[in-house]
């Protein structure tokens, strides 16, 4: 039941839109505010639950690294087309050993499954994300690859 709770903290926190002064501290190429100080203005008791349930309970168990959370949490995000929580979401996986080009190869990955606009969505946010952090182009996958042969 605990966990049933904390993942529909955790689908409620990616819900929630940021606060302005949120957007404006990525806008400036900072880390976007986390969750609970986010929302703390327009409903602090969410803003409790996401930081005590979601960080403080389950990102902490240990049956996934901080990186794998990451992983699932963007593509849990990509695949609801949840873009206000990207940017956070990204700079903390970058932070935590996933590379540019993991994220890259996810959101052209998740377009045949979850959408074409929900990749082009996700994009968008990535592009923002990896020109703040000065991402090369080099670090991401190129547009073609090896095919199999036709017979």
């Amino acid at each position: 039941m605990r966990l049933v709770a904390a993942v529909l903290m955790a689908l409620a926190a990616a819900t929630v839109a940021p606060a302005q002064g949120t957007r404006a501290k990525a806008r400036a190429g900072g880390r976007p505010t986390s969750p609970p100080v986010a929302v703390s203005a327009a409903a602090p008791a969410l803003a409790g639950y996401t930081r005590e349930a979601l960080f403080g309970d389950l990102w902490k168990r240990p049956g996934l690294s901080t990186r794998d959370r990451c992983l699932v949490t963007l593509a849990a995000l990509i695949t609801r087309n949840q873009t206000v929580e990207m940017p956070y979401y990204m700079n903390l996986a970058l932070e935590n050993g996933v590379r540019p080009g993991e994220i890259s190869g996810m959101i052209t990955h998740l377009a045949f499954y979850a959408g074409w606009e929900n990749a082009v969505a996700a994009a968008a946010a990535a592009r923002e994300v990896f020109a703040r952090r000065g991402v090369p182009a080099d670090q991401l996958p190129p547009a073609g690859g090896p095919r199999l042969e036709l017979d």
